[in-house]
């Protein structure tokens, strides 16, 4: 076995994994080597991406007091 191949599993894992800390240089490179030759991980990254930002989103919505279509009613 290569000492930087790692299979789609094992990249996902360490894809999961950088979102909470640093990871070490050898997964650095064998992610990106993956990322290189895969096409399904490069796509799943992306999900990853678009959830991280979507999540980082909500947190800072601050809501309406009114829900939309109920603004011309009073309140109880």
């Amino acid at each position: 076995m290569m000492p930087f191949h790692r299979t789609c599993k094992e990249v996902t894992a360490l894809v999961i994994a950088r979102e909470d800390h640093v990871l070490p240089w050898r997964d650095r490179l064998a992610l990106r080597l993956h990322m290189a030759i895969c096409a399904a991980c490069p796509t799943f990254e992306r999900q990853v991406l678009t959830m991280r930002n979507a999540m980082r989103q909500w947190r800072s919505y601050e809501g309406l007091e009114t829900p939309p279509g109920n603004a011309d009613k009073p309140p109880n």
